[in-house]
């Protein structure tokens, strides 16, 4: 079987991508590749996992100036075309859409050239790839029972994620660990705020270890600010971006990081308490409504942007560093709202698509 994932952009669209892409490969000897653009994180992550990865060009349509839509609308043929070539000589059986900037070409494409299709959908509310292209796709895997709504035929399969994060055991004793990070851009107001939260935590407990990742473009200017504030510590590491998520994750007594879909999902295959700040501008305000479902059971507390001070996430922070109780029942409580086989079951759902 040949199956072409499209999309990316940014780590939530390509972690999950590349979750399926091994599931398909390992279980299934399928041959995958990957079709994306030049400014996501796929020209790195894809490669280094040992796929083939084939570029096209194609920009944003949403939250963008009235000359950047107009330079998308002119580009979207030629998007089309170059889409359209790689399936006349790929010849995949499925194409699976992620989101981002590739999808929508390379699934408009498969669709107009009667290519099986089966979109990914993580969020609450698809995204505008998957919006335009809901009602035309074979099916569709969704992380939320109303996301179905949006697609003809949908399953609700989980977000996949590394097996290995479900094999991350629970956090042993020893130093208190503080994980802070932003998604694969960095968080510019967790950035902001964490160096004068660490200094008064890393006083309150003296065993406390921080990790900060602060995005691929602020790693200095952050660690500046760490210094400014008077955090100049072996106990703090702040760095541009984490590579080893799996071990940074499983050696943290508590995270705080955004709420995007990927990284709720790795949250709870770990089964980690957190602090979750929504993204205050992401489409459809998705990354609040990602972080209700951990709230509501149990595994996170909120802290929304707009909310959000030295003072607030200090305060919430140090109560949870202090209640080792509290943060296993609500790693406990994340663990219960993993799906194990979201990749599995995504595989199958590709394996229906090519052989009906």
């Amino acid at each position: 079987m040949r199956v072409l994932i499209a999309g990316g952009g940014t780590g939530g669209h390509v972690i999950p991508a590349l979750a399926i892409a091994r599931e398909l490969r390992d279980a299934h000897g399928a041959e995958v590749r990957f079709v994306g653009t030049a400014r996501g994180l796929e020209t790195r992550l894809v490669p280094e996992a040992g796929f083939a990865l084939e570029l096209i060009k194609v920009g944003q349509l949403k939250n963008v100036s009235l000359m950047t839509r107009v330079r998308t609308f002119a580009d979207l043929p030629l998007g089309l075309l170059r889409c359209a070539g790689l399936l006349r000589s790929f010849k995949p059986d499925v194409v699976v859409g992620v989101g981002g900037y590739a999808s929508g070409p390379a699934m408009m494409a498969a669709i107009l050239l009667r290519v099986p299709t089966l979109a990914f959908e993580p969020n609450a509310v698809p995204g505008l790839a998957n919006r335009l292209v809901g009602r035309l796709v074979g099916a569709a895997a969704v992380n939320f029972a109303a996301t179905t709504s949006y697609f003809r035929r949908a399953e609700v399969t989980g977000i996949p994620v590394r097996k290995e994060f479900f094999a991350l055991a629970p956090k042993q004793a020893g130093a208190l660990r503080l994980l802070v990070f932003g998604g694969s851009q960095g968080a510019q107001v967790l950035n902001r705020v964490m160096p004068s939260v660490a200094s008064g935590l890393l006083e309150q407990f003296p065993a406390l270890e921080i990790v900060h990742q602060a995005g691929g473009r602020h790693g200095e200017t952050t660690a500046e600010a760490f210094r400014s504030a008077g955090v100049v510590s072996e106990r703090v590491r702040v760095v541009p971006y984490l590579d080893g998520m799996v071990e940074e994750i499983g050696g943290a007594d508590l995270i705080v990081c955004r709420s995007g879909a990927s990284t709720v999902a790795e949250l709870a295959a770990a089964g980690r308490a957190s602090v979750l700040v929504p993204f205050a501008a992401a489409a459809d305000d998705h990354q609040r409504k990602n972080a209700d479902v951990l709230v509501e059971a149990g595994a996170a507390v909120m802290v929304l942007e707009s909310e959000l001070n030295p003072e607030r996430l200090g305060a919430v922070v140090a109560d949870l560093l202090e209640d080792s109780a509290r943060r296993s029942r609500m790693g406990e409580a994340a663990r219960g709202l993993a799906h194990a086989d979201a990749a599995g079951q995504i595989a199958r759902m590709c394996l229906r698509l090519a052989r009906p």
